[in-house]
């Protein structure tokens, strides 16, 4: 469920793997790794990326439905 939440977020913003490595400051294949599912998230990378998508870790790990921050 994760991996698919992270790439579906990438992919509704029209985003690139390597432009979201940029900001996570990793190689692009690694975060081509966690999208697949190969690599577990660490924690302050999925909390960068609940940020910068505007919402919730619970979201992206797949705990909830609800897309936006409440």
């Amino acid at each position: 469920m994760l991996r698919l939440r992270i790439r579906d977020c990438r992919e509704d913003r029209d985003l690139t793997q390597q432009q979201i490595a940029d900001l996570l400051h990793c190689d692009q294949s690694l975060y081509s790794k966690y999208e697949r599912g190969e690599r577990d998230v660490p924690l302050h990378i999925l909390a960068q990326l609940a940020d910068y998508y505007d919402t919730s870790i619970d979201y992206l790990v797949g705990r909830t439905n609800n897309l936006k921050n409440s």
